[in-house]
């Protein structure tokens, strides 16, 4: 449908969740075990993640909880990647992040991959509430990191999270859409 010339975009979330075949081709039906979930910053992959674990009765991994160290100094790449085979190891799990350097290990072990792919309109409206939120409050988020008032004003994305979902949702959808 079109709306003064252009295509209107729906609010709706698309998720597009991928099952892993066995080798036969045919479905696995086992239970869940290993779930994997990606998408935008904003896009609601912790909500979902710590949702589903709950659900499940497994553990919840945040990777961000486990990249960003103390004063939101990144760990180490490759301790990274020895601490999240450690965590993918393990029988059962929901996994929320995005990190290109960890990525592999993850999908490897994972038995369902989520996709959270919303218009970016709706994911800016999320960060952005969510942000305010977080810099209004306080909140801790990991290892004594908090959202600061400051960070609203920076102009590299690495720095500004509403930037980054701004200038990165094209990216995930390419990555992981096309």
């Amino acid at each position: 449908p079109r709306h003064h010339g252009r295509r209107r975009r729906t609010r709706t979330a698309k998720v597009v969740a991928v099952r892993r075949l066995t080798t036969g081709g045919r479905c696995d039906h086992a239970p869940v075990q290993r779930v994997s979930i990606m998408g935008n910053a904003g896009s609601g992959k912790t909500t979902l993640a710590r949702s589903l674990a709950d659900r499940l009765g497994i553990a919840h991994v945040e990777l961000d909880a486990v990249h960003h160290l103390a004063g939101w100094t990144p760990i180490d790449p490759q301790e990274f990647r020895r601490t999240v085979t450690a965590l993918a190891d393990e029988d059962s799990w929901v996994i929320d992040g995005n990190y290109g350097v960890v990525r592999d290990i993850v999908l490897a072990r994972a038995d369902t991959v989520v996709l959270l792919d919303l218009p970016k309109p709706v994911v800016m409206a999320q960060v952005i509430r969510r942000t305010l939120r977080r810099v209004a409050s306080g909140e801790e988020l990991w290892n004594g990191n908090r959202e600061q008032w400051r960070d609203l004003l920076l102009l590299r994305k690495e720095d500004n999270i509403v930037l980054w979902a701004w200038t990165q949702h094209r990216k995930y959808r390419r990555r992981y859409l096309d």
